[in-house]
């Protein structure tokens, strides 16, 4: 292994834990090269953007990366403040990938395509810790590149494949077919969004914070137009289990989401079906259901 030393360490994605590991390895003196698909970094981040987190800033900032930002002379927000999708890549995210330190060994617009060893075949596995990794990259302006790497850290996270709405981790029959009128993530319903989702039936699917989130910035939405319907669909047996600790929770603005969508959910501000079991989408958002 003494020979690949002198390679970098190979980060595959440019998210909150690959910029966060850039921090530490740089911190080690350890040379990295990092790849991420997006247009910048935290890609996924900006997506939504428009959400208020629920953990303050002080759970969302690593340490090194604090050390190395600290010694450029950061300017750090409050540690109590909690910061939206926007502002922890204005001022958190941004300013560290814009290091020096960093900034040369971070290559956006590249999707990593592929990943072995060299000289050695996925079915060889006598020797393979001798060889370096090797990776086949696609660059949006340089097309196909080949680097060779002493380890990789996969921080590519999950953000872009979101668990199907069919029952048991499948698609549903039909999601597929109906893609243009799904949206996985946290729709901007109240921004860019609007006229999408303003007077229309609107079903929501799961249980998550994600979820609770968009029901709540449905429920802001149907205000200003009253003829939004709102359904959730929940896999859940039990509707309190969603609902989380409220004013018992450690973190208080996660609890506030509980008595939020209790709230919600008790006005009948909201149409609840559970347990619902999705096992078909048809146009006009049509869902064949099994109850459990």
């Amino acid at each position: 292994m003494k020979q690949n030393e002198s390679l970098p360490v190979a980060i595959v994605g440019g998210g909150p834990v690959g910029l966060a590991a850039a921090a530490h390895l740089t911190i080690r003196n350890i040379p990295f090269i990092l790849f991420e698909a997006g247009e910048t970094v935290v890609a996924n981040i900006r997506s939504w953007q428009h959400v208020r987190v629920f953990s303050p800033w002080k759970y969302n900032i690593d340490k090194a990366a604090r050390q190395l930002l600290d010694t450029a002379g950061w300017n750090a927000p409050d540690d109590e403040g909690l910061p939206t999708g926007k502002e922890l890549y204005d001022e958190y995210f941004k300013p560290l990938a814009n290091l020096q330190s960093l900034r040369p060994h971070i290559h956006t617009n590249s999707r990593v395509m592929s990943i072995g060893r060299k000289n050695r075949d996925k079915m060889k596995s006598w020797g393979r810790e001798e060889w370096p990794f090797v990776m086949q990259v696609h660059h949006r302006d340089e097309g196909v590149k080949f680097y060779q790497v002493r380890a990789v850290i996969d921080a590519s996270g999950t953000w872009n494949s979101p668990n199907p709405i069919g029952s048991g981790g499948v698609f549903a029959v039909g999601e597929i077919e109906n893609s243009e009128n799904i949206l996985y993530g946290i729709p901007d319903v109240l921004g860019k969004l609007k006229d999408r989702y303003k007077n229309k039936n609107v079903a929501v699917v799961g249980g998550g914070h994600s979820a609770i989130n968009t029901i709540i910035e449905l429920n802001k939405l149907k205000n200003e137009y009253p003829d939004t319907t709102i359904h959730w669909i929940l896999r859940k047996k039990n509707l309190r289990d969603v609902y989380g600790g409220q004013e018992k929770d450690a973190l208080e603005a996660r609890g506030a989401l509980g008595i939020k969508i209790e709230q919600l959910v008790n006005d009948d501000r909201v149409n609840v079906y559970t347990p619902f079991q999705v096992q078909e989408i048809r146009s006009h958002w049509r869902l064949i259901n099994t109850f459990i």
